[in-house]
């Protein structure tokens, strides 16, 4: 009864509150006090204030705070009411009630956190006759109330010896209350004051404490009270008879049984048997399953040996965990796929621009299926650089089949266990992730995104690549095995669709088991079309802007996505045409006036300065330097080959945080020049006597790779013989001590590096043809090509003649 005595209170926001003694008794100290007619009125929101009780109330709401400093300003009185409804944040005359108590405030607190903080002292009941104005505060006429003359004094003071009573078996049976409770009681003389404080500690709803305030009979008023204290009092007896039965099991077992004990004896009371009954609803809802014999098996004697085991093990729970692992487990359950091709076709063009190739496999598996009723799913793995649309691919497949979607990360993962599960002996196992997300879906063919494939890791806790070889193989995993379920399940008809940024990290075996679909960066005409269709409504409909508000030209768009941004994806883009839409945002929200039409002119003012310059690379280089295309995990790049010479003994030096391979590369190069010295114009002497440094621009980005060799060779040529290479003009290329050139790989990527970066001319090995007859013809418009097999075309072609 007593525990709010260690609560807080909160009148505008918090249940509790603490109810604390007033140091003078509620009427005999003060039958001569005088309240105003009007008082301003406070609405408590979370409790109800009893004359003679000293409380402190935090004020929120800002009529309350204006309201309350009115009151302490003049006179400090205040008349406080209790809302009929504790949802109202903002209550009206009508959500109020009509009797409350006039308070006196004692003291107002500015808190730590800007609150205010009031201490309000109860004084007198009223009445309020008439709300005089709501606002910039409520205020109000209100009646002071007087309690009816007492018909029966020996009949009350009965009433109160019963309340002393009841309040002090009360504070013995409860382990909560401190015993100093009982010497508080006994020091309040006054009965009203007593009955009020009674009333404030009671655990009983606000409506009943509400009726209590409001009754002027004090003998009622008493009854109404002790009713509510022999609720509470038997609650308490029957919880202490409780405790006594259990006491004798409790010094046996750990105390963490407790509750358990408690409630299993409750439960014998009422002839119940709550584990039959959970076993019985098990049993049931197996009768509806539609699954194999041997799960049937597995299942029913699972059933039969958690029948015999004591529920207060652990043993028991995890048995139950595992029954109701295999019931929600989508045996033999499967969503209808859809089979209007046409109407795929559509829902994926319309998600996503472009990736015709991922489109047409889907297709082309909806059609077998189609045809044969029965396929086995495919398993995909999009590789391609960040932003390119691969995780939400998946998404839009799901929603095209409509099936249901699936997402696992995989990025950082290390134990083998989160792929095959842990074996249900072990405290808190579970099932692996693959189970656990189908257990999720309800169905036994969603389309599963295993994202981040490439970024699986290894430790001593094993390899979970290794157990991704038999989620990943059609072959496998008609029968996948997880260690918490014991039973095989069958993954066939699970569309599984993992993403990577690069290959080169994938285990051999896994890569082998996976249809490879590599997603190049986008052009620019492909990021204009997207941020048209997609980025733009969505960044306005995120930033709350209609489609009148801003109109982002074409030439603007164009200006972003060359000037800044540099990437294969449209994820920069995304975040810059974010922030053009945060700027008429501000502008709307503050009335300014502003252009609504973004023109190339007005990004300056808006982004900031351009954060990609692609003169870099167009303006004519010293002798020595050439520009190369490389391929890396986020798309193509562009470098820079920088030579330098200085008088020495022929030493090569190689900086820029290469690997081996391109290392190995500039001493192919450097050997070829030597062997070829007087058909390329230079002194074989004066490459004996000199040093060469090789470096290659931002160092701290490790670099490798074969295809830098004819870019190497160009530039240490220029070097020796002082032809600088010609300006918008990229090479890639792999060499041979033979000088030949042969192809590599990346030439989409590499391709759309070089248009981004405004270059004109790309030299590289026939063999490339192919892969550039490949790409879209719109892609490549205003580039031209020069295909080479040997080295000295790529040095006629390179070095411009003075």
């Amino acid at each position: 009864m007593f525990d709010q005595l260690t609560q807080a209170i909160n009148s505008d926001d918090e249940p509790d509150y603490v109810p604390l003694f007033s140091l003078e008794d509620e009427d005999d100290s003060r039958q001569d006090e005088v309240f105003p007619d009007t008082l301003p009125i406070l609405p408590l929101k979370n409790t109800v204030l009893f004359p003679g009780i000293v409380t402190p109330i935090t004020i929120g709401r800002d009529k309350s705070i204006r309201a309350v400093q009115r009151a302490y300003d003049n006179g400090r009185f205040i008349g406080v009411l209790s809302q009929r409804d504790m949802k109202f944040e903002a209550p009206g005359p009508n959500d109020l009630h009509d009797i409350g108590t006039v308070a006196r405030i004692l003291k107002l607190l500015k808190m730590p956190d800007g609150s205010t903080t009031a201490i309000l002292q109860g004084r007198k009941r009223f009445k309020l006759v008439r709300m005089v104005t709501e606002d910039p505060y409520m205020e109000g006429e209100i009646k002071v109330l007087e309690y009816d003359k007492l018909k029966n004094k020996m009949m009350f003071k009965a009433a109160i010896s019963s309340i002393r009573d009841s309040a002090k078996h009360i504070i013995e049976l409860s382990p909560h209350i401190p015993s100093e409770a009982a010497v508080m009681l006994r020091n309040i003389n006054n009965d009203n004051f007593l009955l009020n404080f009674i009333s404030s500690n009671l655990g009983i709803d606000l409506k009943d404490k509400q009726a209590i305030l409001e009754e002027n009979q004090l003998q009622i008023k008493a009854s109404m009270i002790l009713q509510h204290m022999d609720g509470e009092l038997q609650l308490l007896e029957l919880k202490d008879q409780i405790e006594s039965k259990v006491r004798v099991d409790i010094e046996k077992q750990q105390r963490d049984y407790f509750l358990n004990q408690q409630l299993k004896t409750i439960q014998e009371e009422l002839g119940q048997n709550p584990q039959e009954d959970e076993m019985n609803a098990l049993a049931e809802r197996a009768k509806k399953k539609k699954w194999a014999k041997p799960v049937q098996d597995a299942f029913n004697k699972e059933l039969a040996k958690i029948r015999r085991v004591n529920p207060q093990i652990a043993e028991y729970a995890i048995g139950v965990n595992y029954l109701e692992t295999l019931l929600d487990l989508p045996w033999e359950e499967y969503s209808k796929d859809n089979f209007d091709l046409k109407k795929v076709k559509q829902v994926l063009d319309k998600d996503h621009f472009g990736l015709t190739k991922v489109k047409e496999r889907i297709l082309e598996h909806l059609a077998v299926l189609k045809l044969k009723g029965d396929f086995k799913a495919p398993i995909l793995c999009l590789v391609g650089p960040p932003g390119v649309g691969k995780t939400s691919l998946g998404s839009s497949i799901a929603k095209a089949l409509k099936r249901k979607y699936i997402r696992v990360s995989l990025g950082g993962l290390h134990d083998e266990s989160e792929i095959r599960g842990h074996r249900k002996t072990y405290i808190g196992a579970m099932p692996g992730r693959i189970i656990k997300s189908l257990k999720k879906a309800k169905t036994g063919n969603p389309v599963f995104i295993l994202d981040e494939i490439d970024k699986v890791g290894k430790d001593f806790r094993g390899d979970p690549s290794s157990a991704l070889l038999e989620v990943l193989d059609p072959e496998q995993n008609t029968t996948f095995h997880d260690n918490y379920l014991e039973i095989e399940y069958d993954l066939s008809k699970v569309l599984f669709i993992a993403t990577a940024n690069s290959l080169s990290t994938i285990q051999p075996a896994l890569l082998d088991r996976m249809e490879i679909i590599s997603l190049a960066g986008y052009s620019l005409e492909e990021k204009l079309e997207i941020a048209k269709r997609h980025l733009i409504p969505d960044q306005r409909k995120e930033h709350g802007l209609k489609t009148g508000d801003l109109k982002i030209t074409d030439k603007a768009l164009a200006a972003i996505i060359h000037d800044y941004t540099g990437e294969s994806g449209v994820r920069n883009l995304n975040r810059e045409i974010g922030s053009v839409m945060r700027y008429a945002a501000k502008n709307i929200a503050m009335e300014e006036a502003f252009d609504t039409t973004i023109k190339p002119e007005d990004l300056r003012k808006i982004l900031g300065p351009t954060k990609h310059e692609s003169d870099t690379y167009t303006e004519q280089q010293a002798p020595g330097v050439a520009v190369g295309l490389a391929w890396t995990s986020v798309g193509g790049e562009i470098l820079f080959i920088e030579v330098s010479l200085s008088k020495g003994n022929g030493k090569l030096q190689l900086t820029g945080n290469l690997g081996e391979v391109m290392k190995e590369s500039a001493f192919t190069a450097l050997s070829y020049i030597k062997a070829h010295a007087e058909e390329l114009g230079v002194d074989q002497e004066i490459i004996e006597k000199t040093d060469i440094h090789i470096h290659i621009p931002e160092g701290a980005i490790p670099k490798d790779g074969p295809s830098a060799g004819v870019t190497m060779l160009t530039a240490i040529t220029s070097a020796f013989t002082k032809i600088p290479v010609k300006p918008y003009l990229a090479m890639t290329g792999e060499i041979t001590l033979r000088g030949k050139v042969l192809p590599v790989g990346g030439i989409k990527e590499k391709i759309l590096a070089a248009k981004r970066a405004g270059l004109k001319e790309i030299l590289l090995c026939a063999s490339n043809r192919k892969h550039i007859e490949d790409i879209e013809p719109e892609y490549i418009k205003g580039l031209t090509f020069h295909y080479v097999t040997k080295m000295d075309e790529v040095l006629k072609h390179a070095l411009k003649k003075k």
